[in-house]
């Protein structure tokens, strides 16, 4: 049952046939805009609540030591997208480091964040442009955002990648109109909370402790889930697989500094303490914005709602052509319908079309139900965690042979650390979560199984 190819990559793309072939137009800034779409720039606003009143008001500090413990996923992504430069992400990564079973199962988990991410966000852009215009039903905006991103994603990566670029800029002006405001008002009617406290703790829970920090960073860490996603263009980028690395360290370099920075201001203007946020649980949700209100006004409160819901679609848009290409690459690798791999002037509209469908139905379904956003949001993290995990496992199995190439701490004590981050935070994560992704990976397991009793006979 073992299998025989565990030391090379798969076929090289250059070597399919040009309908199966993607084209190379993305460049490095392309690369960061898919990536901080994907994860949006101001992806704490509907967290700060909830992490400020778990970390005892050290929101800040929580999304510091949270960077820190993705930067050790984004290492061990730029560690083997150099040596497989392909389009299945962690799928062809664990093909090669660990065989082909752990790949399938690798690509597998990852499906279910890939499909699922956008759907979360689209209901959200739904959700908040029906809070906008009311009239119309949130299903319906949420449809809308469906519709509009996959013609932008099957007109193609370039064209996709230049609208995104200018939804980013739009919503980096938003954060900067914010953290202007934010200064303005601290320098005139002093903060809230003592300026030290978003990254120690505003002492109305008891003394510090690491304990909560870290209890608020596995919640924290969901916030970066995307930037991964630039990893799956690397067959679509000129200058090769180093810019491509490049753009996932400098992808979460600059999120980071983005949530560092806003949590920080946003907590020094909380009028509410994180003892009382703990206290009503119905207000995490709102903090931010609360905050913003309250101390600026709601015209601000208006822009960053309206920033929200329109950068939400566009991160599914980066999500819907992420998870195009992880069908597509499990596709060509027979692993899923051979047709998936199938493109049209470099485009594979055939894998995009069938992640938009999965994730309209997905959006659609939760859209119309009270308890829908938190019933999605409770399991896309636990399958990109479990591909996480064995891409960090695919770092040590694919240097582990090469003892001329490894390095102990890049290639050893990187990725262990790194996995161990990831397990951690698994473990963390709820019930449901835990249920429905070990139900998906039987779901999976059993269909590896299925696959090689019918290849075995052609072996």
């Amino acid at each position: 049952m073992s299998d025989p190819d565990t030391t090379t990559p798969s076929p090289s793309p250059s070597r399919t046939d040009e309908h199966h072939r993607l084209r190379r137009s993305l460049g490095f800034r392309d690369l960061v805009v898919y990536g901080l779409l994907f994860i949006a720039p101001m992806a704490p606003v509907g967290i700060f609540g909830t992490l400020d009143a778990r970390s005892h008001g050290a929101v800040a500090l929580v999304y510091v030591v949270a960077t820190v413990a993705m930067a050790f996923t984004a290492f061990s992504y730029a560690q083997m997208v150099r040596v497989v430069p392909q389009a299945g992400s962690v799928f062809a990564y664990a093909r090669v480091g660990l065989g082909k079973g752990a790949g399938f199962v690798a690509g597998w988990m990852a499906m279910l964040d890939y499909v699922l991410i956008p759907a979360v966000a689209y209901l959200f852009s739904g959700i908040a442009m029906n809070a906008l215009v009311p009239a119309v039903p949130r299903w319906v905006w949420t449809a809308l955002a469906v519709v509009v991103t996959t013609l932008l994603n099957l007109w193609g990566v370039r064209a996709a990648a230049l609208v995104g670029f200018l939804v980013l800029a739009m919503e980096i002006v938003v954060l900067l109109v914010f953290v202007v405001s934010a200064i303005v008002v601290l320098a005139r009617d002093g903060a809230a909370r003592g300026p030290l406290s978003p990254l120690t703790d505003d002492g109305t829970q008891g003394p510090f402790t690491l304990s909560a920090v870290l209890g608020a960073v596995s919640v924290a860490v969901l916030s970066y889930l995307g930037f991964d996603a630039i990893a799956t263009f690397a067959e679509e980028v000129t200058g090769g697989a180093e810019k491509v690395a490049r753009a996932l360290l400098c992808c979460l370099a600059l999120a980071g500094a983005l949530f560092v920075a806003q949590t920080y201001l946003v907590a020094l203007l909380e009028p509410a303490t994180s003892a009382r946020l703990a206290a009503r649980p119905e207000q995490q949700g709102s903090a931010f914005y609360d905050a913003v209100d309250a101390s600026v006004g709601g015209w601000l409160h208006d822009l960053v709602a309206a920033s929200k819901a329109i950068g939400a679609a566009f991160a599914a848009l980066a999500g819907q052509a992420a998870a195009g290409r992880l069908l597509f690459a499990m596709g060509r690798d027979h692993r899923l319908p051979r047709v998936l791999s199938r493109t049209d002037a470099g485009v594979p509209r055939v894998a995009l079309v069938c992640a938009a469908v999965i994730t309209l139905i997905a959006a659609g379904w939760a859209a119309r139900r009270s308890d829908g956003l938190d019933r999605l949001v409770s399991v896309v993290d636990i399958g990109a965690l479990t591909a996480f995990t064995l891409l960090h496992a695919s770092v040590v199995g694919y240097f582990g042979r090469r003892q001329s190439e490894r390095s102990w701490w890049r290639h050893v004590l990187m990725p262990v650390v790194g996995a161990a981050i990831t397990v951690a935070v698994i473990v963390a994560a709820s019930g449901v979560a835990q249920v429905v992704g070990a139900v998906w990976l039987v779901v999976g397991v059993l269909v590896l199984v299925g696959q090689r009793g019918r290849a075995r006979p052609l072996e």
